[in-house]
């Protein structure tokens, strides 16, 4: 009786810690704990050009979305503010947010139905679609050309059943990221990648013999997640984007990091008709 008496105790405990960590959790304030430390730590790509690459010679993460997450970060913080830099892939970017290890995602990532249980999104910050690329002789001329051909895509991506839908004929083989799914490209193994045009772009302008082809075949907005409930932290997002994109800061950065790429509509991606 006794020792059952004890396990139950025990139970008792344990569970109180359990309810106690998931209530500090849940209340957690992300954007009043940014405003006291100064600092915002951000969820990041590692490893698509344009975006976020590591890069060789400075063995720092640079990119568009690196850039804006510097320019928000002051912008919500002040000039003194300092961005923190976490690599994410497309399968550990929600988690790591859930658990509190980000105060936001800002990777390439598209909003969805489906993602806005898990998580919510700011405003979109880029206009994306999804795109083939192709080698130089390839025969694919648009989605459609996919059918009884064999895709490549990476998981966890909104890719894969986009050419389900376009291409229902079609066979998906996917990888974990991008480089994965692009050697595969090299080596045969399909007759076309697919993701979204921007990030499409940035493989094409550093390999060459490959091109984009059929424009976008979708409508693939980013957004810049945080953690459900976090209101505040997205408040204060979207009025910083806002202002990045009356002072020109916005338009700067996009110009920087896309000008200059066959194919690519600059306007498009920054939402405008």
């Amino acid at each position: 009786m006794k020792r059952k008496l004890r396990f139950f105790s025990l139970f008792i405990v344990l569970f109180s810690v359990f309810l106690l960590s998931a209530c500090q959790k849940n209340t957690r304030n992300v954007y009043q704990e940014v405003k006291k430390s100064n600092e915002i730590t951000w969820g990041v790509k590692a490893d698509t050009r344009l975006f976020g690459l590591m890069s060789i010679k400075t063995g720092k993460i640079e990119g568009f979305e690196v850039d804006l997450a510097n320019a928000l970060t002051k912008e919500i913080l002040g000039k003194n503010a300092k961005a923190n830099f976490v690599q994410t892939t497309a399968k550990t970017k929600i988690p790591l947010l859930k658990n509190g290890n980000i105060d936001a995602v800002l990777a390439a990532m598209t909003i969805t139905p489906e993602r806005k249980k898990q998580i919510d999104f700011s405003d979109p910050y880029f206009y994306a679609g999804q795109s083939l690329l192709v080698k130089d002789d390839s025969t694919i001329k648009s989605i459609k050309d996919m059918n009884g051909k064999t895709a490549l895509a990476v998981k966890g991506t909104t890719a894969v059943a986009n050419v389900k839908k376009f291409a229902p004929k079609a066979k998906v083989l996917e990888f974990d990221d991008y480089g994965q799914a692009f050697t595969a490209l090299k080596a045969g193994q399909g007759q076309a990648m697919t993701t979204d045009n921007g990030l499409l772009a940035g493989i094409a302008t550093e390999n060459k013999g490959y091109k984009l082809v059929g424009g976008t075949y979708t409508n693939e907005p980013y957004g810049i997640a945080v953690n459900k409930g976090q209101t505040q932290m997205k408040n204060a997002i979207n009025r910083a984007l806002v202002k990045l994109k009356k002072d020109g800061t916005y338009d700067a950065l996009v110009k920087k990091w896309f000008s200059g790429i066959p194919g690519f509509n600059i306007k498009e991606a920054e939402g405008e008709k």
